[in-house]
């Protein structure tokens, strides 16, 4: 890892980022510019399965460490490999960071609200795909491992998993040329799906196609809204987005957010409360699912961490 100036990866030793990114795991400190420490990583090498590591590609290569040493160990090694920007190429050796990563794989512009500037996300989600994208190319290694009997280099980047996460905002660009702007709550293409305010907060409603509309300007109680020239289709309510919110919001307003989840839901609308996270982990339906799970140790202390949603 680079030099973290004395301060443990993830913050102090008990607390919550620490033990959300250490779960699991067995630590070993080596020093791998020691031979002895260089020597006890290759013995581990030479019966381990995977390897896994993000420092900058010219490091690991210094250090002896690489996918071509460690392949004379052990042939069947599948090397997992996750970098700022590539593993070649002109940015290859820049330090890689989410944040940076966010600007230049085109998230930060289309996210936030219009005209008030790049905005980043609030999860590290170039950091958190990159590690999941590394994952599943290290498991179909595995698998082909099973064929060949070889291992091989599986590779990946912060701007990569970034810029593959952009989906169908970039699509719109390499298909039609299309350079999506920042929409704020408003989904770029299906329309009208938002934040609308209740009389108790917040609810976000997707619509997506004529008919799903239907039933929104039904359950709001203006069905007048779904024959309006004005939104009668697609291309008429993307024109007309904003006045159509507000037509909305006239009807939000007068009921809560659990009135509005129940009944947009029973007739058929997708729509949601905006929890904050408190409030999430007290959903019934989060409950039912017992994705937050508490960590039996030794120490008899409470840790209680997010489970695996698969």
């Amino acid at each position: 890892t680079e030099d973290s100036g004395g301060e443990q990866p993830g913050g102090p030793r008990w607390g919550s980022d620490f033990q959300n990114l250490h779960r699991n795991k067995r630590a070993m400190t080596l020093n791998l510019k020691d031979e002895r420490g260089l020597a006890v990583f290759k013995r581990l090498a030479a019966r381990a399965d995977v390897v896994v590591e993000n420092f900058r590609p010219d490091v690991k290569k210094k250090l002896g460490i690489d996918y071509e040493s460690l392949r004379e160990i052990n042939p069947r090694i599948v090397y997992g490999s996750i970098s700022g920007f590539g593993q070649d190429g002109p940015y290859h050796k820049r330090p890689g960071f989410d944040q940076i990563a966010q600007g230049m794989g085109g998230l930060m512009s289309i996210t936030g609200a219009p005209g008030e500037g790049p905005m980043r996300v609030g999860i590290p989600v170039a950091d958190l795909t990159a590690g999941l994208f590394c994952a599943m190319g290290i498991l179909t290694a595995l698998l082909e491992r099973e064929v060949s009997g070889k291992g091989q280099w599986v590779q990946t980047s912060l701007l990569q998993a970034q810029i593959f996460m952009l989906d169908f905002q970039a699509a719109r660009w390499l298909m039609e040329t299309e350079v999506a702007k920042q929409a704020g709550n408003n989904h770029p293409t299906s329309i009208p799906t938002g934040v609308f305010k209740t009389s108790d907060g917040y609810i976000n409603i997707a619509t997506t196609g004529g008919r799903i509309w239907e039933r929104c300007a039904q359950a709001i109680g203006a069905p007048e809204l779904y024959s309006h020239p004005d939104y009668a289709t697609a291309p008429s309510r993307s024109k007309n987005r904003d006045a159509l919110n507000a037509e909305l919001q006239k009807r939000t307003v007068t009921k809560s957010t659990e009135t509005w989840v129940r009944e947009l839901n029973d007739a058929g609308v997708p729509c949601g409360p905006i929890y904050a996270i408190d409030q999430m982990f007290e959903d019934v339906q989060v409950k039912h699912l017992g994705i937050a799970q508490d960590v039996p140790n030794d120490e008899d202390r409470h840790i209680r961490l997010v489970g695996q949603p698969v």
